[in-house]
């Protein structure tokens, strides 16, 4: 019976790591996957996490599963961090959360709810956008439409075009926003934007759809949800699909949510019965390890206080990268301008390099990029910018 199934194509992003690991030559640097690395060119294990780890294993009495949503103490940190502990929204009960395995579970789980529970049937992302989007938006049976985000000629955010499809939104489609740290660009919105984007989404009609994925790796925990709560007025209705791979490092946990706000508490306890539905026909319910390391963290002040000064050190990295990076081309005599790197956020970078440019790259330099020419500047260090960036000035 499998005789018949035909040799699919190798993943766009993790494809080309399984080519960079087959790479014989030394000199070899990946830009390609999006994984934070430090100077010395680890993936760390943070030390707040740790922490927490050690106290897990030394008090854990039992293996039992989880609920179907998972442990109320982690939704409840989850949306204290989204919007703050004070904020209306979880005042008033208007929003839950299910506990997934990842981001990217977090965005599936939020197309089954969408297929089986509402009459959209499209949802609408970013060009360009994280290449997997679409992919897990048809698997859940949505189809998938686009409106205009980046300016390629000035590398900037294309609002006016953004506003202007958006106006012409069907009401009742759902809309994807990047919460902060564009993925895969860089370039965020403004908060005055974000308003007047949140105006368009009440005019038009239609269901915000936040990917927060970076939050505190673009100006920080808080400010990274500045454009997220300016949708969040009274009786407000949208979803948020959180990701803890990068900001708590634990990209091999799988740690994700997906929280949604209704406009009632009564619409909420509703909405939340269905989505542990989709999450019991999916995976039934969440690993337990990497939400209980989140929730011990975000739940004691030294253990979070730490993890606030780590993520810090972070976003400090990435931003110090950045400069670095226009600095050596500046130095190595490039005349293009590549300034707009440095005002980029986040750990991703829209290069301006060409498919042609980063096949280049790869053949001749050993330098993995993706070829829409995504960079991926968390993974430069002081050792590999000097010779990325003569490799990257040699195909200009």
């Amino acid at each position: 019976m499998f005789e018949g199934i035909e040799m699919a194509p190798p993943d766009a992003i993790l494809g080309l790591t399984e080519s960079f690991k087959k790479d014989p030559r030394p000199e070899k640097v990946n830009l390609g996957v999006g994984i934070y690395k430090d100077a010395q060119n680890n993936t760390p294990v943070f030390q707040s996490v740790k922490k927490a780890e050690e106290r897990l294993i030394a008090e854990e009495k039992t293996k039992s599963y989880l609920p179907i949503p998972g442990d109320p103490a982690y939704g409840l940190a989850v949306r204290e961090m989204v919007f703050g502990a004070e904020h209306e929204i979880l005042g008033s009960k208007r929003a839950v959360t299910v506990h997934t395995p990842g981001g990217t579970a977090a965005l599936r789980v939020g197309g089954d709810f969408i297929r089986r529970n509402l009459s959209c049937r499209r949802i609408w992302v970013s060009t360009p956008t994280w290449e997997n989007h679409g992919a897990v938006f048809n698997a859940a049976g949505l189809d998938v439409g686009t409106y205009p985000y980046y300016n390629a000629a000035d590398k900037v955010l294309a609002f006016d075009a953004m506003a202007g499809a958006l106006e012409r939104v069907p009401g009742g489609d759902v809309v994807l926003f990047h919460a902060c740290c564009h993925n895969p660009t860089g370039i965020d919105p403004t908060v005055d934007q974000w308003r007047q984007l949140a105006v368009i989404s009440q005019r038009a009609g239609f269901l915000p759809f936040f990917d927060f994925a970076y939050q505190g790796l673009g100006d920080g925990l808080k400010e990274d949800a500045r454009g997220l709560q300016e949708f969040c007025r009274s009786g407000c209705e949208i979803l948020v699909a959180s990701s803890f791979s990068k900001n708590f490092g634990l990209y091999n946990e799988r740690v994700g949510a997906l929280t949604l706000v209704a406009g009632t508490a009564d619409a909420a306890e509703r909405a939340f019965s269905q989505l542990k539905i989709c999450v019991r026909t999916n995976y039934s319910n969440p690993p337990n390890h990497g939400g209980a390391i989140v929730t011990t963290i975000l739940r004691d002040a030294a253990l979070r206080a730490l993890w606030e000064s780590e993520v810090r050190e972070m976003c400090a990295r990435i931003n110090g990268m950045r400069t670095l990076f226009v600095d050596t081309l500046r130095r190595l005599g490039i005349k293009q301008d590549f300034s707009f790197i440095a005002r980029q956020k986040g750990m991703f970078s829209y290069s301006g390099l060409t498919a042609e440019q980063v096949d280049a790259l790869r053949e001749q330099k050993a330098l993995y990029i993706v070829r829409s020419g995504r960079i991926n500047v968390a993974a430069l260090t002081p050792d590999n910018i000097e010779p990325v960036c003569r490799a990257i000035a040699s195909v200009l």
